[in-house]
Formats: structure tokens, sequence, C-alpha cells
């Protein structure tokens, strides 16, 4: 199983970060995480950049090659102004006209109980964008104030539990793609 890891934040020692982190601490062995680390480094999305036949700035061409090279994503961000920070809505908005998006199965993990707004626009992002938003891969792990680090979040029993399941969820729905996989429905 290969994943490739999204944090919505630019902060290097962010919770989302970390919860990433600490998902590949406690995953089965064999699962692989690829930690996407170029939101900063994308230019801001301009449609006429591209075009059909046209190749795309070398910064999106390596996140389609990476989201097309993985079995899942699972992403993590936070909330800010009761938004998508919009880092992540850039590289989402990039990956609108490329397939590789469509039929993808998608894990979001949310840091903070408070985060109430985000997650669901995330998450109607993602279905409009034709990926498979998985249910029980998309949790809140309430990190809020505890400011632990990968290490802490994985030897945390109850967190690490958390984690475990949306991976299982994730895992499963990679393993069946096409029976028994239920989108995730966020109302705001």
């Amino acid at each position: 199983m290969k994943l490739l890891a999204i944090s919505g934040s630019l902060r290097a020692r962010s919770s989302n970060t970390e919860l990433l982190r600490a998902a590949a601490l406690v995953a089965p062995a064999g699962w692989t995480f690829d930690f996407y680390d170029g939101l900063g480094g994308l230019p801001h999305f301009n449609p006429d950049l591209d075009t059909e036949g046209s190749t795309p700035p070398p910064a999106v061409q390596d996140l389609r090659e990476r989201i097309a090279a993985a079995d899942a994503l699972l992403l993590c961000s936070p909330e800010y102004a009761h938004g998508v920070p919009g880092s992540l809505k850039n590289a989402l908005d990039w990956m609108v006209s490329d397939a590789a998006m469509i039929g993808k199965p998608v894990g979001l993990l949310n840091a903070s109980a408070r985060s109430t707004i985000a997650h669901p626009q995330l998450a109607e992002t993602l279905r409009t964008m034709s990926t498979r938003v998985i249910e029980g891969a998309s949790i809140t792990v309430p990190l809020d104030g505890r400011r632990l680090d990968a290490a802490g979040i994985a030897a945390d029993p109850a967190l690490a539990s958390l984690l475990q399941g949306a991976l299982d969820a994730l895992a499963s729905s990679v393993a069946a793609p096409s029976g028994g996989v239920t989108s995730l429905s966020l109302e705001p």
C-alpha cells in the first residue's frame, strides 16, 4: 500500500503534519508513505498554463505523478478563517484537469475538534473532483492544544487506535474499489 500524505499546513512542525507522520508510524508493515512537501512551491493556478497539449509547470507535473503513483491519498489540513488553506486549494485546483484524482480513495484527517468548517469544504471539493472520500478514513483526531509530535501521537493508545482504524478503512477501500465503500457526507 502506497499512500501520498499531504498536509495542508506549510509549517514544518504543524500538528497536521505530525498527525500524518504518526499515521506512518502506526501503519502496517509494508506500507509506504510519500510525504508531499511541495505546496508552497506550486505556482498559482492558471488554466492558461495547463491547456491541452501543453506541459504543466514542473512542480505541477511532480504533484500529478506522485498522486498517480499512490494507491490512496491521506490529507490533513488546518482550518484558516473557516476555510481550507489557499495553498492546499491551489494544489487541488491544479489537479482538476488531470485524471489522476478520479476514483482515488482519500482519507481526511482533522487534528482539531474545533475545526468544523474546512473539513466538510475539503470533502466537497474532493467529491467534486470525483475522488472517493472514505468515511471510515476521514476522522477527527483531537490534538487540540496537546502539542504532541508524531512519536507522542503514535505512543498514545487512544490516538493510535483512531489512526489505525482510519488506515484500515482506507486499505479496505483500495482492496475493494468498486464495492462496499461509502463516500463521506459531511454537512456544515
